[in-house]
Formats: C-alpha cells, structure tokens, sequence
C-alpha cells in the first residue's frame, strides 16, 4: 500500500512538472518572431515604402555629458550604402569627428588624434554605417532571436538578439504595445578596450514620413550622454568630398 501510495506520489509529481514544462514552451511558442518584430518597427516608423525614397540625410542636434555639464552641437552626414560622417564640437573639448567611406572607418580627436578602426571595432563601424538598418537588417545578421520579455521604463518589450556575422550580437528591445525600438545594448570595441553600451530611445515624432526618436539617452564607460535631434533633412545637396578621408587619416592608411 505504501508502495502504492509512493508510486502515485511520483506520478502526480511527474505530471505537474510536465505541465510547468508545457506550460513554459507554451510561452516560448507565444512570443513573435524576431523576424516579424524587426519587420513591423519598419511597418510602424513609416513602412518600407517611405524609407525607400530616402538616400541620403544630414541630422543636426546637440551632445550633452550629463555629470560633466558639457554640451555641444552634432552634425550626422549619411548616405547609402555605408558613408557617414560625424561632427561633434563640445565646450572646453573641442572637435570630434568620426566616418567611413564605405571602406575605411576613422576617428579623429584633439584628444585622441587620428585612429583607423580595425577588427571587430571596424565591423561594428560597418554595421552602424549601413544606411537605412531598419529595412536592411537582414544584409547585416546571420541570425535574429526573440528571446523574452523584459520591461524598460515601465513598458513591456520584446527582446530581441540579433547576431552579426562578425562581432558581438547586439540586443533590441521592442515596446510590446507599440512596437517602437525602446532599448538597445551591444558590446563595442574601442582603443580603450570592449565597452558595454546602452542606449534608451524616447520622444517619436515624424520627420517626413518617417517616426523617429528625437532623444537618445546613452551610458558607457561610466559616463551618461544625451543626445537630442533638432532638424533632418532627406536628400539633401551634399558635398561631392563630405565622405573623402581627412589627410591625418590618409596618412595612417598609406603608412598601412
């Protein structure tokens, strides 16, 4: 009898920890795919359509180092496939300025002095060169993964890894109500060594036909950085040679 009771103990036992175990796979198989999430950020930012008609921009606004009260103007040039070119001047700082080409990614600093990227470094660079990411996503990782739910700010979000070809797998999230990019974390590679980054997206409004964060607030390094976009313009007229190297930068390359 006693064995009896042991046995059925056990089977019960068994049963409900199936149950859990479905009930877990059930709410694995209940989140969307990374796939699907990716595509209707695109859907609800404005739709393939309107980004398609966009080639180029230039992006003005300020930087600001939170503890350190600095702040500055920023000026993004972008252009497809993969040209960018960034220009930051902070008080008591001076001139930062960053880019590629399409081939070589650079920085260049009163600080820091002339550096050509290399490595994982270059290829996160490359990767946050390509002009409209949110459509081209799929030119850009090997693999995309919805993996759970998290909240951000008060809002429930999809989290999703997406995993580069080359470098560290660079985590989204996703508010799970209005399916805007809230949240973005990635490892980059510096001059300094890896640093873990992360950056909060806020205030969506249009430019155009396009919904976009007009407020990026960024941690790394144990710094915190805010940056705010005042005006975008889409196709603009742009210098034939905003994108060419600057000739510190050619040096380092043909020293190479």
């Amino acid at each position: 009898m006693k064995r009896h009771n042991v046995a059925r103990t056990i089977a019960i036992h068994s049963v409900l920890l199936l149950a859990a175990t479905g009930a877990r796979l059930i709410a694995a198989d209940e989140l969307p795919k990374a796939e699907t999430i990716l595509d209707k950020y695109v859907e609800v930012t404005g739709g393939k359509a309107a980004y398609q008609k966009i080639h180029s921009e230039i992006q003005t606004g300020t930087l600001e180092i939170t503890a350190m009260g600095i702040k500055g103007k920023a000026t993004a040039w972008r252009a497809e496939p993969n040209k960018t070119y960034t220009e930051i001047e902070l008080e008591g700082i001076g001139k930062m300025q960053d880019g590629t080409d399409g081939t070589v990614a650079w920085s260049l600093s009163a600080m820091q002095g002339p550096h050509v990227k290399e490595g994982a470094e270059k290829s996160m660079a490359m990767i946050q060169s390509k002009f409209q990411s949110e459509v081209n996503w799929r030119d850009l990782y090997k693999k995309v993964e919805t993996t759970g739910l998290e909240t951000v700010d008060g809002k429930e979000c999809y989290k999703v890894v997406m995993t580069p070809s080359e470098g560290k797998p660079i985590t989204q999230y996703f508010d799970k109500q209005s399916n805007l990019m809230v949240k973005m974390s990635m490892t980059t590679q510096s001059p300094m060594g890896e640093i873990d980054v992360e950056s909060f997206a806020s205030d969506y409004r249009k430019e155009g036909d396009i919904l976009m964060p007009h407020k990026m607030r960024q941690s790394a390094a144990g710094q915190e950085f805010t940056m705010t976009v005042e005006s975008v313009q889409y196709n603009p007229e742009m210098p034939k040679n905003r994108f060419d190297l600057p000739d510190e930068i050619k040096a380092l390359v043909n020293k190479k």
